[in-house]
């Protein structure tokens, strides 16, 4: 039985603690969050305790930590958990400076323990049979790959401030998705970004609508879009096109019913918002870390991975700025 503590008990954190709890091979232990009855509420419905991070990253009986609290907070409790001997799981990013991702994953890599980080896209079982297909090479050599992803509404302003801005905190997903794909990493970065949705978006320096095209070293294209704003729910789809063909996955409806008059077809719409778009993808994640923790895989994505969906999310953002592509040194 594996034993998990979990730092923070947040959104996030509550999806990962219950997914360990509803497990026959793990149990969750301990919570610690700033907020005492965020820990309290999480702890009764998983049969844990509450107790401080300094608790769970000292109780040897612990084997793994997930770490799913703040951003800022992230880089400190990977190289605290790891000199500990936990395996860690940390949600993304490991920190908004690259520099200091550097620093952090020399200590993991000191330390010898695994740890891997959330890009729960990857996990999700449409994604993943493209991919799958994909490298089976059934779309033959990838040419462009495109990326959309469009929220139902934009975060607040507050959150927005402290986001690091849309192409970190948002689009760092497409840019590990658009890596994970391509299976070739991005050389040059050219993005485009507005404030559309919410002119405090804007006001607060950061941009609400964008667009990026990279390219590989052997000339492979991959594009984004995103947007805080899709009037019709969680716009998420992937395109891959190839030698061959395109292999392509959709958005996920809230049913598959469709009707069918004389003014056309119409069917439900797609699902609203990503605890649900992925609540398969966050299971599925686990499962992957839990066979890390047991030794039968390495962790993926891995701390690289995690910092050069950074590294390229720095580079769309200078890019946005500068009005000019951005040349990346690959990590």
């Amino acid at each position: 039985m594996m034993r998990f503590g979990l730092l923070g008990a947040g959104r996030i954190g509550r999806i990962h603690g219950l997914n360990v709890a509803a497990r026959g091979d793990a149990r969750l232990v301990a919570v610690a969050d700033a907020s005492a009855d965020a820990a309290a509420s999480l702890a009764e419905l998983a049969g844990a305790k509450v107790a401080s991070a300094e608790a769970i990253l000292s109780d040897a009986a612990i084997d793994a930590v997930l770490i799913c609290t703040p951003t800022d907070t992230h880089a400190d409790l990977i190289e605290k958990a790891v000199e500990a001997g936990k395996a860690v799981f940390c949600e993304k990013p490991v920190d908004l400076d690259a520099a200091r991702i550097r620093r952090c994953l020399d200590v993991v890599a000191k330390s010898g323990k695994p740890l891997m980080i959330g890009f729960n896209r990857r996990f999700d079982p449409n994604f993943a049979a493209l991919e799958k297909r994909l490298r089976q090479g059934e779309a033959g050599d990838i040419e462009i790959v495109t990326v959309i992803s469009r929220d139902p509404g934009p975060p607040p302003v507050d959150y927005v401030r402290r986001s690091g801005g849309l192409f970190r905190d948002m689009m760092i997903h497409d840019f590990d998705m658009a890596r994970f794909l391509l299976a070739e990493e991005p050389v040059e970065v050219f993005a485009l970004g507005s404030a559309l949705v919410d002119k405090a978006i804007g006001e607060a320096g950061d941009v609400d609508t964008a667009a990026v095209v990279m390219k590989t070293a052997s000339g492979r294209i991959a594009q984004i879009s995103n947007s805080r704003r899709a009037t019709y729910g969680y716009d998420q789809r992937i395109e891959v096109h190839g030698a061959k063909g395109m292999l392509r996955a959709g958005n996920i409806h809230e049913t598959t019913v469709e009707i069918a008059t004389g003014d056309g077809f119409r069917s439900d719409p797609v699902q609203n918002f990503f605890l649900e778009r992925y609540a398969a993808a966050y299971r599925a994640e686990l499962d992957a870390f839990v066979a890390v923790c047991a030794g039968k895989a390495a962790p993926s994505p891995s701390g690289l991975d995690g910092l050069r969906a950074q590294l390229l999310a720095d580079a769309a953002t200078q890019s946005a700025r500068s009005g000019k592509p951005v040349a990346i040194e690959v990590a």
